[in-house]
């Protein structure tokens, strides 16, 4: 089983553009915001500061991201799916608020931003997706001034095997059909579970982090395993 080239992750996230938000509360039970809310605790975000919110999709973190930094600070999200991001734009709209966002196209493994342009980079369920993980977390080290945070809010695997049996029976058989009713599209969900296959688990996910040159590396469980949010810091300068 190999990851997705990133072209095929591109019409996938077209095509299920329509229905991605609201099939992230079904699929998650309702629990999606409540896992953003906690990156951003976790990301100890304030006013001033500038973000880039990696795999931005419909900029769901990224409105989250821009309410705590005003004023001063700016949001930019970068995204391979122009479609998501056009709904993105339309949801920043409708939203009414005065929002220091910016949206644009861009590759998670070639970010197009100068070195240490960013005080944090987020990506929220976007690096199971990537061919590279710590190419793209090593990007993300890239743009993020000394001292700043790189974090991601991703799928993982339970540790328990009674939750992992009942999690995988869940996500591995309902969710695509889940998928296929809502947006008659089942084979776009189906990658789903086949993409998880593929992901670290959240100790290997950490080792990547420091792989990726990120140190005082952190995760957090949530969901009974089922998601994890982790945390690294981009050295000081001197201290690599």
């Amino acid at each position: 089983m190999e990851r997705l080239k990133e072209k095929d992750v591109t019409s996938l996230f077209d095509r299920i553009a329509p229905v991605y938000d609201p099939m992230n509360r079904v699929m998650t039970l309702g629990a999606y915001g409540l896992w953003q809310r906690a990156l951003m605790r976790r990301a100890t975000l304030a006013p001033g500061q500038k973000v880039l919110d990696v795999a931005t999709g419909t900029a769901d973190l990224a409105v989250l991201a821009a309410r705590r930094v005003v004023p001063g600070g700016e949001v930019t999200g970068c995204d391979l799916s122009a479609r998501m991001l056009a709904l993105g734009v339309q949801k920043i709209s409708r939203l009414g608020e005065a929002l220091p966002i910016r949206l644009q196209t861009g590759n998670a493994l070639a970010l197009p931003f100068p070195d240490q342009s960013f005080d944090r980079a987020l990506v929220g369920f976007g690096l199971r997706n990537m061919q590279n993980l710590v190419q793209a977390l090593s990007e993300m080290r890239r743009v993020v001034r000394p001292g700043g945070l790189v974090l991601s809010l991703e799928m993982s695997h339970p540790e328990h095997w009674l939750w992992a049996s009942c999690f995988h029976l869940y996500f591995d058989h309902l969710v695509p059909w889940l998928g296929a009713l809502a947006g008659r599209n089942k084979a776009a969900y189906e990658w789903l579970p086949r993409s998880l296959a593929l992901f670290p688990d959240r100790a290997t996910l950490s080792a990547l982090f420091e792989e990726a040159g990120l140190v005082n590396v952190q995760s957090w469980p949530m969901g009974f395993g089922a998601v994890a949010i982790h945390s690294g810091q981009v050295p000081e300068q001197g201290d690599d």
